[in-house]
């Protein structure tokens, strides 16, 4: 268990948390919610002991042990991965280096020998004769395939470290689970593995992410950070937010009519309080209108972008006919044979084992990349928007946000284009700051802007959540499903794929799977699996083997 026991930290003037007290048990799995720098991560630092909080402290129960998921991937470069795993459990590990070192001794003596049995019992106790193969099992359900795992850490890649780190922090049955943002580039089948694992797991896990199915699938409790308080909450994510949603109105409407009750009592007192007759009948009101107070509602940090996506022109039957479309890279076939049809109305998530499938034929269908092969047509009514992952190379210039936005924009009138910019939360001073030294979340929010402008009635995006925070993606979500036209997208996001796709297409190597259905009939779908087992059989491609 962990206890947290008036935790405050201040850095200068700024106050980030405020004695906040929160209990954390075994058996539950915690998520950390809070707007963009109310210091969710920090807070974590916090509890993992790499922060001193300003006054206040962290208690753990005595012997327990804490894994954290590590986020510097060069850490263990030097290290095999099956080490590196093994290493995530910092005492059996300190046990096999002693014990490797003893062993290694060319001078070996009596008291080596006590020390090495007493090393040997203390492994035995720790299970350490199975902790390889436990650490192989890991990374087998992690999709890190057997052929990694005796290679070091600095052969791997960004997203293959990903997932040795995830295997680090889950193995050895820690008591007390720091996971930050665990999911982030991790494909479908490893998240489901991820959250299988963790509804089974007895112990504390406190989580940070931005994935709310995520958070729906493992979470008994949800810890919300807002004005430097922690505030935690029974259930999972949609529960509390609903249950939020509900207050506030509640709330709302309370103070609705209490403000009506004040304004008629202001406004009885103003015609009456000179009326001689009615005098008295006017002091009580005043009396009680003094004594009458309203219960706030604290304003949250929360805030919600107002993402608005209209289409200026109604497509026609002609949208976007695709032939036989192919493209490769240096690692083999990306995808090929890819016919499809888009339907009026469509809304298409892409999926694909490397997302570097999906980013290129984006790219192609916005003339960014060639196609090895096929070709593909627009319909002459279409209009399109491109989100695409990759997007410096649109603020390499030396502009400020009005002047930025204002060159994608018909309307040059600065109003107009800071009326675009302060839906996405830009406003004031924010709006002349430079491009060039935005965050990953503000060039996001700057392209949603220019996507708004342009009301395509054809929309494409490569992951438009990432780099959002929640109140973000949630918006995105309820414009996306209030949009008319048809898009063509793909994001990690489970709840937006599942809430917006109505059709979903699967590129392969050798081929295409294409189904109109839900995200989720998708992926229990028998006859896809069927298929997917069809079109990976080629042993000629080594893409996608371990992508998000």
């Amino acid at each position: 268990m962990i206890t947290v026991t008036n935790v405050s930290l201040q850095y200068g003037k700024r106050v980030l948390f405020d004695e906040v007290n929160v209990k954390f048990t075994p058996g539950n799995c915690y998520g950390i919610i809070g707007a963009n720098g109310a210091g969710k991560s920090t807070f974590m630092k916090i509890l993992a002991g790499e922060i001193d909080p300003t006054k206040g402290q962290v208690h753990i129960t005595p012997g327990q042990r804490m894994s954290v998921l590590k986020q510097n991937h060069f850490e263990f470069d030097e290290y095999t991965v099956l080490d590196t795993v093994i290493m995530g459990n910092k005492k059996l590990a300190r046990i096999i280096k002693e014990k490797d070192a003893i062993y290694a001794k060319a001078d070996f003596n009596d008291e080596d020998g006590l020390k090495a049995s007493e090393l040997e019992a203390e492994f035995a106790e720790m299970n350490g004769w199975n902790a390889e193969s436990d650490a192989a099992s890991l990374l087998s359900g992690l999709g890190v395939a057997e052929e990694f795992h005796l290679k070091l850490m600095k052969d791997l890649t960004g997203k293959e470290k990903v997932r040795v780190l995830l295997a680090q922090a889950l193995f050895g049955n820690p008591d007390i689970l720091l996971m930050d943002e665990p999911t982030n580039d991790l494909d479908v089948e490893t998240i489901s593995w991820l959250e299988n694992f963790l509804a089974e797991f007895e112990n504390t896990v406190i989580v940070i992410s931005h994935d709310r199915h995520f958070l729906d699938s493992v979470c008994t409790s949800i810890c919300d950070i807002d004005f430097g308080k922690m505030q935690s909450y029974s259930g999972n994510y949609s529960f509390w937010y609903n249950m939020s949603q509900l207050a506030l109105k509640q709330r709302s409407d309370q103070n609705k009519k209490t403000e009506d009750k004040r304004k008629e009592l202001q406004d009885f007192v103003a015609r009456f309080s000179a009326n001689a007759s009615k005098s008295r009948q006017a002091t009580s009101r005043k009396k009680l209108l003094d004594k009458l107070t309203i219960d706030e509602i604290p304003p949250s940090n929360r805030r919600y972008p107002g993402i608005i996506l209209k289409q200026e022109r109604e497509a026609g039957d002609q949208l976007l006919h695709i032939e036989n479309l192919s493209k490769s890279n240096a690692d083999g076939l990306l995808f090929s044979k890819a016919s499809i049809n888009v339907r009026k109305g469509d809304k298409i998530a892409f999926i694909a084992k490397s997302h570097l499938a999906i980013t290129a034929l984006f790219d192609i269908l916005n003339e960014e990349q060639q196609a090895d092969a096929g070709t593909y047509q627009f319909g002459t009514t279409i209009t399109k928007s491109y989100l695409p992952n990759e997007n410096s190379k649109y603020f390499d210039l030396d502009y400020n946000l009005i002047d930025w936005l204002r060159q994608y924009s018909s309307d040059k009138d600065e109003t107009y284009i800071r009326g675009f910019l302060g839906k996405m939360l830009f406003s004031g001073e924010e709006t002349l700051k430079s491009c060039k030294v935005l965050s990953g979340g503000e060039k996001v929010r700057c392209m949603m802007s220019k996507m708004m402008l342009a009301n395509a009635n054809l929309l494409i995006m490569d992951e438009p959540t990432n780099h959002l925070d929640l109140e973000a993606i949630i918006s995105l979500n309820n414009s996306l499903a209030d949009f008319k036209g048809t898009m063509l997208f793909t994001s990690h996001d489970h709840e937006l794929v599942q809430t917006i796709a109505n059709r979903i297409i699967e590129l392969t190597p050798n081929g295409i799977i294409d189904k109109t259905c839900t995200y989720d009939e998708y992926l229990e779908s028998a006859d896809v699996k069927r298929m997917r087992e069809e079109l990976y059989k080629s042993k000629g491609s080594k893409v996608g083997k371990l992508e998000g």
